[in-house]
């Protein structure tokens, strides 16, 4: 089942649940896929590949972890709450996330891989870790434990 059938399906059983948030959250991820088949129209119709549907989703995830960062800096509580709520049920539909631990074993391999020694090999090793995890892992929370894991070997050296 692609992404947009197991939406439009969840979208009825969340009409029929009156579950308000479900309902706004699908609703939001159908149009701003949409948004994304009408940006790859190439005089027709056009179809997003899986990789192009995992994208949407982050970027949606994105930009509902983003908003929790405002609002609560901003005191408003309200808001943090409908975007976690809206946050949780993105992440439904996203693959299994990466474990720090998990994160950490990857990067190592890629670290030897790349021949990287120090932070200024960052770049070279977040290309290729980017590539292998796409979709598993927040790139921020990636950088931050490679720029570690570079730093340690730098001291080690």
């Amino acid at each position: 089942m692609s992404l947009k059938e197991r939406l439009t399906e969840d979208l009825k059983a969340a009409m029929r649940a009156r579950d308000e948030a479900r309902l706004r959250t699908i609703r939001a991820l159908r149009a701003a896929l949409m948004e994304r088949e009408i940006a790859e129209r190439k005089g027709g119709k056009a179809t997003l590949t899986p990789e192009q549907e995992l994208a949407v989703l982050q970027k949606e995830a994105k930009r509902r972890r983003e908003a929790i960062e405002q609002f609560r800096a901003a005191g408003r509580d309200d808001l943090v709450q409908k975007e976690a709520e809206e946050l949780k049920i993105i992440e439904e539909y996203l693959p299994r996330q990466l474990s720090d631990d998990e994160i950490r074993e990857m990067l190592a391999e890629i670290i030897d891989a790349v021949a990287a020694r120090s932070v200024r090999d960052l770049g070279r090793v977040m290309k290729e870790a980017m590539a292998r995890m796409r979709g598993q892992a927040d790139g921020r929370r990636v950088s931050e434990l490679a720029r570690e894991l570079l730093t340690q070997r730098e001291a080690a050296s």
